[in-house]
């Protein structure tokens, strides 16, 4: 009978040690996902003006509190989500009441500036945006003529943009050594951007341009290389989303396994 009890005490105080050392284990994952993702890309650059609060309990991570626009909402999402030890996200997050109406003018430029933003061979802060009915007009300075096509490029194929007048000045050789020194120190910065963030910016990329924006793309990081599978209509849906994927901040390489689907052929 002693010796019963005794094995039963035994097994008690192991169970009970694994259970704190658990307890412990997730507790200091919890603060470590709390942590990791406010030292994020996204968190410090794009959502640093936002309020957002992050609990975090046995990987189920809440996010509550505020952001100005719905975009920003998923961009935090999707940061959080791609953080290890996360397993799920309850997105509680409100969009500010002042944010502009969906596919307003007000909102349209949101759009547009913060695309911008996304890519690393544009000039997001030297781009001027203005709208009027869906149409985009672009002053500022490009550092090329290759820049500013690409800047419209960009803004063309942005959700809700009806058509692009592009009045940006390309900079002479002269005025451009102060901009190359901008661009030289934006590129070391993109180096150390953490995977969360570049999955969560290639995933909002893609949502943004109409080019992309209905596809299901799956998206997966590692050291900054960006790994695409889905299915894409055609080899030029395929080769536009390398391209914009291939231009976002901290992206280091692009393997774009995306399967090409068959159309097929009506019998008459």
């Amino acid at each position: 009978m002693k010796k019963t009890m005794y094995l039963l005490a035994l097994v008690a105080t192991v169970v009970s040690f694994f259970l704190i050392k658990i307890s412990l284990f997730a507790s200091g994952t919890d603060e470590s996902i709390q942590s990791s993702a406010k030292q994020t890309y996204v968190f410090k650059t794009y959502l640093k003006s936002d309020d957002i609060k992050i609990q975090s309990k046995d990987g189920h991570v809440t996010l509550t509190g505020t952001v100005f626009d719905e975009s920003y909402k998923e961009l935090a999402k999707e940061t959080v989500a791609n953080l290890p030890g996360v397993k799920r996200v309850d997105n509680k997050l409100h969009v500010l009441p002042e944010a502009p109406a969906m596919y307003s003018d007000a909102w349209l430029i949101t759009k547009v500036k913060t695309t911008l933003l996304f890519h690393r061979n544009v000039n997001a802060t030297q781009t001027d945006v203005f709208v009027k009915d869906g149409v985009i007009t672009l002053r500022g300075a490009a550092t090329s003529e290759t820049q500013k096509n690409l800047t419209t490029e960009f803004v063309q194929d942005v959700v809700g943009v009806k058509s692009v007048k592009n009045e940006m000045t390309v900079l002479t050789a002269t005025m451009q050594s102060d901009e190359k020194n901008m661009v030289e120190k934006m590129a070391f910065k993109s180096k150390s951007i953490d995977d969360a963030s570049i999955t969560a910016l290639v995933k909002t990329t893609l949502l943004y341009h109409r080019s992309t924006s209905a596809l299901n793309t799956h998206v997966e990081t590692k050291g900054g290389v960006v790994n695409l599978r889905g299915k894409v209509s055609g080899v030029a849906e395929k080769d536009q989303t390398t391209k914009l994927v291939s231009d976002v901040h901290g992206v280091n390489g692009v393997v774009n396994n995306m399967v090409v689907e068959k159309t097929r052929l009506k019998t008459i």
